[in-house]
Parts: C-alpha cells; sequence; structure tokens
C-alpha cells in the first residue's frame, strides 16, 4: 500500500495544477566513491531501490569516483543532454566533494552537484539507529551515562573542512546519546581510533562503542571493529534514513539556485 502511494504522489507531482504535465525531474545520480570489497556495490544498488520506492518516477542512476564500474563520466556520458543532479554518497566536505566529482561534473551537461550528505541529522539519526542495533541500550541511567563514551570513527581526510564536518556529526550524536562522542579517523587524520580509545579511557569512560561512520562494509568498518573494546555499529549502509536524506540532498540543490554547490569548480 505504501509503495502505491508512493508511486501515485510522485505521479501527481508531474501534474500542475492546470493539469498540464510538469516537465520530467533531473536525474538523480548517486555518486559512490568505490570499493573492491563487492559488499560496497551491493550496498549502493540496495540504497538505490530504497530511493526508487520513495520516488518511483524518478531517474535514479550511479556513477562511481574509481575501483568500480560504472564510473561517473561514463553515467554522464551515457546521459548526454539529460539534466542531472549529483548528489555524492560521502559524509563531508574532503578532496572528492571539493574537486574530484566538480571536475567530472564539468564534462556533463546541465549538471548540478548537491552537498555531501553530513552533517545533518538524518545522518545522526542513522548513527543512533546503527548503535542500538549494535547493543546500545536506548535508554540509559545517569550512571551508565557518566562511564559511556562513543568514538566516531571516519575514513579521514587531510582537509580541515572534512574534519570540522566530522566533528559537527560527532556533536550532534552525543547530543542525540547524552554522552561524549570523540571523532577519530582510520586513516589521514588524528586522532586514530586507538588514540581516541585511550582518550576516553583516561576520562573515565570505561564502556565505549564505535560508531561506524562509512556509507558501506569494506576494509576500514573491519579494521575499526577489531579495535572496538565493546560494541561496534554497522556501516550506514541502506538504512531508510540515509535514502531519505540523499533524496532531501537532491530536492535542496533543486531548489536553491545559490547552492555552493551548483556550479562545479
Amino acid at each position: 500500500m505504501n509503495s502505491i502511494s508512493s508511486r501515485l504522489t510522485d505521479q501527481l507531482r508531474l501534474v500542475s495544477p492546470s493539469g498540464r504535465r510538469r516537465p520530467v525531474p533531473p536525474a538523480l545520480v548517486l555518486v559512490a566513491h568505490g570499493s573492491r570489497d563487492p559488499r560496497a556495490l551491493t550496498t549502493v544498488r540496495t540504497l538505490m531501490d530504497r530511493i526508487r520506492e520513495l520516488r518511483p518516477a524518478l531517474s535514479v542512476q550511479l556513477g562511481h569516483i574509481e575501483l568500480n564500474e560504472p564510473l561517473l563520466p561514463d553515467t554522464l556520458a551515457a546521459l548526454g543532454d539529460t539534466p542531472a543532479v549529483l548528489v555524492p554518497l560521502l559524509l563531508g566536505h574532503g578532496h572528492h566533494v571539493k574537486r574530484d566529482i566538480p571536475a567530472m561534473a564539468a564534462a556533463g551537461a546541465r549538471v548540478r552537484v548537491a552537498a555531501p550528505l553530513g552533517p545533518h541529522p538524518l545522518l545522526t539519526e542513522t548513527l543512533y539507529a546503527r548503535l542500538v542495533e549494535a547493543g546500545w541500550p536506548p535508554a540509559m541511567d545517569p550512571a551508565g551515562r557518566r562511564c559511556s563514551a562513543v568514538v566516531l570513527a571516519a575514513a579521514g581526510s587531510r582537509d580541515p573542512d572534512s574534519a570540522a564536518d566530522t566533528g559537527h556529526t560527532a556533536r550532534l550524536l552525543s547530543d542525540r546519546l547524552g554522552v561524549p562522542v570523540l571523532p577519530a579517523y582510520a586513516s589521514a587524520a588524528t586522532p586514530t581510533i586507538p588514540t581516541a580509545l585511550r582518550t576516553l579511557t583516561a576520562g573515565g569512560r570505561h564502556r565505549i562503542a564505535i560508531a561506524s561512520c562509512f556509507t558501506a562494509p569494506g576494509r576500514f568498518v573491519t579494521q575499526c571493529a577489531r579495535q572496538a573494546p565493546w560494541i561496534v555499529s554497522a556501516p550506514l549502509g541502506s538504512h531508510p534514513a540515509m535514502a531519505r536524506l540523499i533524496l532531501h540532498r537532491y530536492d535542496q540543490t533543486l531548489t536553491t539556485p545559490t547552492h555552493p554547490q551548483l556550479t562545479p569548480a
């Protein structure tokens, strides 16, 4: 029933109050990094299916920055003159978002680039849901909060804007959980996961969870899981809130003409 309602709502969006058919909306191109782990591509395709369920009339395409096909330039070439919005499946303003994706988008006709997925409350909700799935108690008494904490494990980037975005996400998650959340990185940035764990332990936090701030399974997720002293959450994956967040970035780009990512640089 929900699927039927979504399709009817989407079809109505294509009809104006005067009865005339509105123009077909630009395609949504989900831009994934790419991974040698086959589970990553499976996760992305499942996420695309969720997006299509929410917006059946929308053309949803996929392009990778590297490692997997289709590569983004090939996806854009196949679209030709079809308008498109590129939504990075990335969680902050790092090099890929600032340089690589806009450079690839410059070769496409009528292409806009959305902001990365984080920070955003829907991303925070996904992180929270994954922690609860892993065993984080939804209700925690004051004594439990005093001894608990979370390490927000992210990929890492040398770009300070990326670190700022991860820090913002950590603060949002801390507000949601009511405990300290310390960002840490699997590569390219500090603090590392072990350093963050030592810092929290020195502060009297002996029940520390790791929140996986990664879009899909892969080497970094496995690496962080090995370092977890307590529970570790699954990656963000195809959680329903992620599909809603992607559509939010798509809509935001279309409704904000002065969006900073609209013009590739």
